[in-house]
């Protein structure tokens, strides 16, 4: 059986039709059967992460998983000590956790205090990221160099530095504005806000740098269309900045809640570790006397379970939202 394949010579007068006879079990080569291209290229991508993976899995992974498993077991210092055999006890720990009313005392605290933080953070890093385009450029690399020392700064040495500053002895705040011996440390609020101040300090810059780097990619035409409409430097800021660098504010919000969060230098330097009577504890604190000072290793870390649950939802939720408001992440 055959089918006719069809030739025509080149159209004009007297152009003739002929059709070739061939077999039916003729077919069409192609190319080459292999791997499809697209199948190589999603791999590519992972083959280069894969050493930065496995460094991860086994700084991150491993650990996250030693914690999960010690918050079931009973894990004290006894067992710690191989003087006991280590028991599992399920969600023991947890339920004693939930129980204990000092847990949610610290835990309201922490969220206060991380949440006022973050919108301090970000306010000061924000206003001097738009500040740092408006001077020339030597009083701009002064206020640069000036944020970076603060940022490069260890936290126990700001912590040491702004406690001396406060003191109630010594402290130049206390001369400068004739308050005496007023010690800022032993009441609650004012350890809060003590604590707050220093934690902004070293925190800004990064919100400042990378929201300056964000507003120097802004077309300077959009900047100059909107200050000839009219727009005052919040209007700019609130209709025009802040919707093109909201990728970059996602960043920097989720770093600072992650950051402040989970704060327990400043805490523990400049509160005497929790204040007076423990009024001013934060998790992360709160988990470390549970851990080391009283020995009760799977209390803490299960504290560290809780906190690390706390982190992810919060993140997730956040993203999610911005998801549902038509923001490609």
């Amino acid at each position: 059986m055959t089918t006719p394949d069809t030739l025509a010579e080149r159209p004009g007068r007297g152009a003739v039709i002929r059709t070739v006879p061939r077999p039916a079990g003729r077919r069409a080569r192609g190319p080459a059967a292999g791997p499809s291209p697209r199948g190589r290229a999603g791999w590519t991508p992972w083959l280069y992460l894969a050493p930065a993976l496995v460094v991860l899995g086994g700084l991150l992974v491993y650990p996250i998983y030693q914690l999960g498993l010690i918050s079931f077991l009973e894990y004290t210092q006894a067992q710690a000590s191989g003087g006991q055999p280590t028991t599992f006890v399920g969600f023991g720990n947890y339920t004693e956790l939930f129980a204990d009313q000092q847990f949610w005392q610290v835990l309201l605290a922490t969220v206060l205090f991380a949440a006022a933080c973050v919108v301090s953070t970000l306010a000061t890093g924000c206003a001097l990221a738009v500040l740092l385009t408006r001077v020339r450029a030597l009083p701009r690399l002064a206020l640069m160099l000036a944020a970076l020392g603060a940022w490069a700064t260890p936290a126990v040495t700001g912590s040491t530095v702004w406690l001396f500053l406060f003191d109630p002895d010594f402290g130049p705040v206390n001369r400068v504005f004739g308050l005496g011996d007023h010690s800022w440390t032993y009441g609650r609020l004012s350890a809060f806000a003590l604590v707050l101040l220093e934690v902004v300090w070293c925190s800004f810059p990064f919100v400042m740098v990378t929201v300056y780097a964000g507003i120097r990619a802004v077309p300077s035409e959009v900047l100059e269309a909107a200050a000839l409409d009219g727009a005052s430097q919040w209007r700019i800021w609130r209709s025009v900045l802040a919707p093109m660098l909201r990728p970059i504010l996602v960043v920097v919000t989720i770093q600072s809640v992650i950051w402040d969060f989970k704060v327990f230098t400043q805490i523990y330097v400049m509160t005497g570790g929790g204040g007076i009577a423990g009024q001013n504890l934060v998790l992360n604190v709160y988990a470390y006397q549970k851990a080391f000072a009283a020995s009760q290793y799977s209390l803490g870390s299960a504290i560290g379970v809780v906190m690390l649950v706390l982190l992810l939802t919060v993140t997730l939720v956040y993203l999610r939202l911005l998801r549902r408001q038509g923001e490609e992440l």
